[in-house]
Protein backbone atom coordinates (compact mmCIF):
# COMPACT_ATOMS: atom_id res chain seq x y z
CA UNK A 1 0.00 0.00 0.00
CA UNK A 2 1.40 3.53 -0.64
CA UNK A 3 1.50 5.97 1.30
CA UNK A 4 -0.73 8.41 -0.76
CA UNK A 5 -3.97 5.90 -0.39
CA UNK A 6 -6.78 7.86 0.42
CA UNK A 7 -8.31 5.29 2.77
CA UNK A 8 -7.16 1.99 4.78
CA UNK A 9 -10.56 0.29 3.65
CA UNK A 10 -9.49 0.18 0.12
CA UNK A 11 -7.91 -2.40 -1.27
CA UNK A 12 -4.35 -1.15 -1.51
CA UNK A 13 -2.04 -2.08 -4.49
CA UNK A 14 1.63 -2.28 -4.66
CA UNK A 15 3.94 -3.16 -7.83
CA UNK A 16 4.08 -7.18 -8.51
CA UNK A 17 5.93 -8.52 -5.44
CA UNK A 18 9.08 -11.22 -6.06
CA UNK A 19 6.98 -14.96 -5.70
CA UNK A 20 10.29 -16.09 -4.60
CA UNK A 21 10.72 -16.96 -0.80
CA UNK A 22 13.83 -15.56 1.02
CA UNK A 23 15.01 -17.59 4.32
CA UNK A 24 13.23 -14.72 6.45
CA UNK A 25 10.16 -15.21 4.87
CA UNK A 26 10.05 -18.84 6.17
CA UNK A 27 11.19 -18.18 9.37
CA UNK A 28 8.53 -15.60 10.12
CA UNK A 29 5.84 -17.32 8.27
CA UNK A 30 6.75 -20.44 10.69
CA UNK A 31 7.04 -18.27 13.91
CA UNK A 32 3.73 -17.04 13.11
CA UNK A 33 2.28 -20.13 12.37
CA UNK A 34 3.22 -21.70 15.47
CA UNK A 35 1.87 -18.59 17.30
CA UNK A 36 -1.30 -19.17 15.67
CA UNK A 37 -1.03 -22.98 16.47
CA UNK A 38 -0.91 -22.22 20.38
CA UNK A 39 -3.73 -20.12 20.27
CA UNK A 40 -5.69 -22.51 18.23
CA UNK A 41 -4.74 -24.83 21.46
CA UNK A 42 -6.64 -22.18 24.08
CA UNK A 43 -9.38 -21.61 22.17
CA UNK A 44 -9.54 -25.19 22.12
CA UNK A 45 -9.75 -25.95 25.50
CA UNK A 46 -12.10 -22.73 26.24
CA UNK A 47 -14.54 -22.23 22.96
CA UNK A 48 -17.21 -24.49 24.53
CA UNK A 49 -18.27 -22.42 27.63
CA UNK A 50 -17.92 -19.23 25.45
CA UNK A 51 -20.06 -20.49 22.66
CA UNK A 52 -22.68 -22.71 24.33
CA UNK A 53 -24.54 -19.82 25.33
CA UNK A 54 -24.72 -18.20 21.50
CA UNK A 55 -25.34 -21.93 20.49
CA UNK A 56 -28.16 -22.32 22.94
CA UNK A 57 -30.13 -19.40 21.40
CA UNK A 58 -29.82 -20.12 18.07
CA UNK A 59 -28.18 -23.09 16.64
CA UNK A 60 -25.30 -22.33 13.99
CA UNK A 61 -24.82 -18.64 15.35
CA UNK A 62 -22.11 -20.54 17.35
CA UNK A 63 -19.78 -20.56 14.75
CA UNK A 64 -19.64 -16.57 15.09
CA UNK A 65 -16.92 -16.77 17.02
CA UNK A 66 -14.62 -19.56 15.21
CA UNK A 67 -12.86 -17.31 13.27
CA UNK A 68 -10.02 -17.30 16.12
CA UNK A 69 -9.14 -20.80 14.29
CA UNK A 70 -8.75 -18.91 10.76
CA UNK A 71 -6.43 -16.42 11.69
CA UNK A 72 -2.94 -17.75 10.60
CA UNK A 73 -4.21 -18.25 7.37
CA UNK A 74 -4.88 -14.43 6.91
CA UNK A 75 -2.37 -13.06 9.44
CA UNK A 76 0.59 -14.70 7.64
CA UNK A 77 -0.46 -13.94 4.04
CA UNK A 78 -0.79 -10.07 5.00
CA UNK A 79 3.08 -9.96 6.48
CA UNK A 80 4.69 -12.54 3.79
CA UNK A 81 3.04 -11.62 0.47
CA UNK A 82 4.22 -14.80 -1.36
CA UNK A 83 2.02 -17.80 -3.18
CA UNK A 84 1.28 -20.26 -0.87
CA UNK A 85 1.59 -17.93 2.40
CA UNK A 86 -1.83 -18.34 3.68
CA UNK A 87 -1.50 -21.78 2.87
CA UNK A 88 1.76 -22.54 4.97
CA UNK A 89 0.50 -20.33 7.73
CA UNK A 90 -2.46 -22.16 8.41
CA UNK A 91 -1.10 -25.78 8.25
CA UNK A 92 1.78 -24.86 10.68
CA UNK A 93 -1.20 -23.43 13.43
CA UNK A 94 -2.81 -26.94 12.81
CA UNK A 95 0.61 -28.80 12.83
CA UNK A 96 1.21 -27.28 15.82
CA UNK A 97 -2.21 -27.84 17.52
CA UNK A 98 -2.24 -31.30 16.84
CA UNK A 99 1.50 -31.75 17.80
CA UNK A 100 0.61 -30.10 21.69
CA UNK A 101 -2.47 -32.78 21.54
CA UNK A 102 -5.08 -30.72 19.94
CA UNK A 103 -8.68 -31.81 20.35
CA UNK A 104 -9.18 -32.83 17.18
CA UNK A 105 -5.83 -34.64 16.58
CA UNK A 106 -4.07 -34.75 13.67
CA UNK A 107 -7.67 -34.21 11.49
CA UNK A 108 -6.96 -30.70 12.09
CA UNK A 109 -4.43 -30.72 9.45
CA UNK A 110 -7.51 -31.42 6.59
CA UNK A 111 -9.38 -28.58 8.37
CA UNK A 112 -5.90 -26.09 7.98
CA UNK A 113 -5.37 -27.68 4.38
CA UNK A 114 -8.95 -26.71 2.98
CA UNK A 115 -9.47 -22.89 5.53
CA UNK A 116 -5.77 -22.08 4.07
CA UNK A 117 -6.85 -22.83 0.37
CA UNK A 118 -9.95 -20.63 0.83
CA UNK A 119 -7.73 -17.52 1.85
CA UNK A 120 -4.84 -18.64 -0.18
CA UNK A 121 -7.58 -18.63 -3.10
CA UNK A 122 -8.70 -14.91 -2.77
CA UNK A 123 -4.98 -13.73 -2.95
CA UNK A 124 -4.17 -15.25 -5.37
CA UNK A 125 -7.35 -13.75 -7.22
CA UNK A 126 -5.77 -10.76 -6.54
CA UNK A 127 -2.44 -11.43 -8.14
CA UNK A 128 -0.85 -10.90 -4.61
CA UNK A 129 -0.67 -7.08 -5.15
CA UNK A 130 -3.93 -5.83 -2.70
CA UNK A 131 -3.35 -6.34 0.68
CA UNK A 132 -5.76 -3.64 2.25
CA UNK A 133 -8.33 -4.22 4.64
CA UNK A 134 -10.53 -5.17 2.01
CA UNK A 135 -8.46 -8.47 0.86
CA UNK A 136 -7.97 -8.73 4.73
CA UNK A 137 -11.49 -9.70 4.98
CA UNK A 138 -12.28 -11.46 1.55
CA UNK A 139 -9.26 -13.57 2.62
CA UNK A 140 -11.14 -14.00 5.75
CA UNK A 141 -14.46 -15.17 4.41
CA UNK A 142 -12.69 -17.60 1.98
CA UNK A 143 -10.93 -19.29 5.00
CA UNK A 144 -14.64 -19.22 6.47
CA UNK A 145 -15.94 -20.75 3.65
CA UNK A 146 -13.55 -23.67 3.72
CA UNK A 147 -14.45 -24.22 7.42
CA UNK A 148 -17.83 -24.08 6.74
CA UNK A 149 -17.72 -26.68 3.73
CA UNK A 150 -15.80 -28.95 6.37
CA UNK A 151 -17.68 -28.58 9.23
CA UNK A 152 -21.31 -29.02 7.34
CA UNK A 153 -19.61 -32.25 5.39
CA UNK A 154 -18.19 -34.27 8.12
CA UNK A 155 -20.02 -32.82 11.76
CA UNK A 156 -23.35 -31.55 10.38
CA UNK A 157 -24.14 -33.69 7.24
CA UNK A 158 -27.66 -34.13 8.70
CA UNK A 159 -28.42 -30.89 9.87
CA UNK A 160 -31.83 -28.92 8.89
CA UNK A 161 -31.47 -26.31 5.94
CA UNK A 162 -31.89 -23.66 8.09
CA UNK A 163 -28.98 -24.75 10.60
CA UNK A 164 -27.00 -25.12 7.40
CA UNK A 165 -27.32 -21.51 6.40
CA UNK A 166 -26.82 -19.78 9.99
CA UNK A 167 -23.87 -21.68 10.41
CA UNK A 168 -22.68 -21.06 7.30
CA UNK A 169 -23.48 -17.55 7.64
CA UNK A 170 -21.52 -17.06 10.94
CA UNK A 171 -18.55 -19.08 9.85
CA UNK A 172 -18.02 -16.76 6.74
CA UNK A 173 -18.84 -13.34 8.66
CA UNK A 174 -16.23 -14.56 11.86
CA UNK A 175 -13.73 -15.23 8.82
CA UNK A 176 -14.56 -11.85 7.54
CA UNK A 177 -14.39 -9.73 10.84
CA UNK A 178 -12.36 -11.87 13.59
CA UNK A 179 -9.68 -13.59 10.95
CA UNK A 180 -9.75 -10.88 8.50
CA UNK A 181 -9.90 -7.44 9.81
CA UNK A 182 -8.36 -8.87 13.17
CA UNK A 183 -5.24 -10.06 11.11
CA UNK A 184 -5.24 -6.59 9.53
CA UNK A 185 -5.38 -4.52 12.60
CA UNK A 186 -2.20 -7.05 13.75
CA UNK A 187 -0.06 -6.59 11.07
CA UNK A 188 -0.68 -2.83 11.23
CA UNK A 189 0.41 -3.44 14.82
CA UNK A 190 3.45 -5.81 13.89
CA UNK A 191 4.82 -3.00 11.78
CA UNK A 192 4.26 -0.70 14.21
CA UNK A 193 6.65 -2.11 16.52
CA UNK A 194 9.69 -2.80 13.55
CA UNK A 195 9.45 -6.48 13.48
CA UNK A 196 8.09 -6.63 9.97
CA UNK A 197 10.84 -3.95 9.05
CA UNK A 198 12.57 -6.79 6.50
CA UNK A 199 8.74 -7.08 4.69
CA UNK A 200 6.89 -4.80 2.78
CA UNK A 201 3.80 -3.89 5.37
CA UNK A 202 6.48 -2.88 7.80
CA UNK A 203 8.28 -0.34 4.68
CA UNK A 204 4.92 0.39 4.10
CA UNK A 205 4.03 1.69 7.51
CA UNK A 206 7.51 3.62 7.87
CA UNK A 207 6.69 5.12 4.41
CA UNK A 208 3.21 6.55 5.83
CA UNK A 209 4.72 7.74 9.54
CA UNK A 210 7.51 9.80 7.57
CA UNK A 211 4.71 11.48 5.36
Amino acid sequence: MVSTAPSTTSAARAPRPSMRWRVVDIVIASVLGVAGGLVMVVWNLTYQPITAPIEAALPGLQALLYGVWLFPAVLVGLVVRKPGAALYGELVAAATSALLGGFWGWTAIQWGLVQGLGAELVFALLLYRAWGLVPAILAGLGAGVGMAIMDLTFYYADSRPEFVVIYAASAMTSGAILAGGGSWLLTRALARTGALSRFAAGREHAARADS
